[in-house]
């Protein structure tokens, strides 16, 4: 077995000494439940980890990542993931992170057949699609790559804003929050987008307001 595998263990042995070290009772209070007040969205990429960058402690961010943040409403995973923060934990925020060299969205960029990739990639192609004018009024290459992540972020924050469960909690709680953010790998610095939460759920509200129902309501005045 190699060595870099059997690191781990022994990386993992150091942290369960540290952290009891600190605190006697840290695992046993651990093992209890979580209640994080966050939801994070992120990328799959390894150098873009949720509770690293934010400095978070175990127990703090519920997290799901996948290619490029993609949110679709037809991804088991992701809605499954949604669906139980707002309706179980009652997380705050939902966060939708993106990062600049996202190896998904230059992929989406490239004119090439990517295999089983091609119907992942194609949720970020109908971003390009959807603000093409935008993106090819920029000639820098690299700009426009970084305009497409940050677009792509925001896109996502719609898709979950157009979930039910998001609008029928936020309707009754007034939360969740969504985010959209960037992380910048060049500096380590997350970049908040200010994603106009309210203003984007009253926009799209004649299209997609799933918060008239009988039920939501009454649930509302208990």
């Amino acid at each position: 077995m190699s060595q870099s595998y059997e690191v781990i263990f022994e990386n993992n042995r150091k942290w369960v000494e540290s952290k009891i070290s600190q605190d006697p009772e840290f695992f046993h209070e651990l093992a209890k439940t979580q209640n994080p007040d966050y939801l994070y969205i992120g990328c799959s990429d390894s150098r873009a980890t949720a509770e690293e960058i934010m400095g978070a402690k175990p127990g703090e961010v519920f997290v799901h990542r996948n290619i490029a943040n993609v949110v679709n409403t037809l991804d088991m995973s992701s809605t499954a993931v949604i669906q139980y923060a707002v309706e179980h934990l009652k997380v705050k925020h939902i966060i939708v992170c993106g990062h600049y060299n996202c190896g998904g969205v230059k992929a989406a960029m490239t004119p090439q057949d990517l295999g089983l990739l091609n119907p992942w990639l194609r949720n970020i192609r109908d971003v390009y699609r959807l603000h093409q004018a935008e993106l090819d009024s920029i000639e820098d290459e690299g700009k426009r790559y970084d305009k497409l992540v940050e677009l792509n972020v925001q896109e996502q924050c719609i898709n979950v804003i157009k979930m039910a469960c998001v609008q029928e909690r936020y309707i009754i709680d007034e939360h969740p929050v969504v985010h959209g953010w960037v992380f910048d790998l060049r500096t380590g610095k997350i970049i908040d987008l200010e994603i106009d939460f309210e203003k984007i759920l009253k926009d799209i509200q004649k299209i997609y307001n799933l918060t008239s129902s009988d039920w939501v309501m009454s649930r509302k005045t208990k």
